[in-house]
């Protein structure tokens, strides 16, 4: 199969190589619900050693620089309380942590997620993360650039391997709110 975006060696439906993601990935795979069909969603290999964002484009396509999201996750704090959730937004803008999350969580102040809580509560790798198979219950902010996008880039769960996922298909992840200016240059 040749991948819709990118120039990837390696390019399956995802369905099919269940093996390759983490079990809170391939289960959200297995179970997908949605307008969009499972198998549209594409797991492509990757090389760890391209991780780095400059490297891995100028390896796997340029284009994609432009068609990449990066999945996150913050804790928003008020009082006692701590809440998680996933801040999807295209790669070449950051995350409104302070803006945008913070009050769409109620929280008094919202920061990213240690590493160690990033893994230990998605069950991913960092570096890794995205935004299918996340807990039940957590929020998954997306930018509205992402939904807006054909084929979005995103991890797979580990740093070996990516997803490239319809946009559209972010907007129907469970606990997805799509957000204007979740995203900011």
């Amino acid at each position: 199969m040749r991948a819709p975006i990118g120039h990837f060696d390696t390019a399956m439906p995802a369905p099919d190589c269940l093996d390759e993601l983490t079990r809170p990935v391939a289960d959200a795979v297995r179970d997908w619900r949605g307008s969009v069909p499972a198998d549209r969603i594409v797991y492509v290999d990757t090389d760890p050693q391209w991780a780095d964002t400059a490297v891995f484009v100028e390896h796997y396509g340029r284009e994609l620089l432009e068609q990449s999201a990066n999945c996150v996750v913050v804790a928003g704090k008020r009082g006692g309380e701590s809440t998680l959730a996933a801040c999807v937004v295209l790669s070449t803008t950051r995350v409104d942590v302070n803006g945008v999350v913070r009050r769409r969580l109620g929280a008094r102040k919202a920061s990213f997620a240690s590493m160690e809580t990033a893994t230990g509560e998605t069950g991913m790798e960092y570096g890794g993360v995205t935004p299918i198979g996340l807990p039940d219950g957590w929020p998954v902010l997306v930018d509205s650039a992402v939904v807006d996008l054909p084929y979005v880039l995103v991890g797979s769960g580990r740093r070996r391997g990516k997803l490239l996922v319809p946009g559209k298909a972010f907007a129907e992840l469970p606990g997805a709110v799509v957000l204007e200016g979740l995203g900011v240059a």
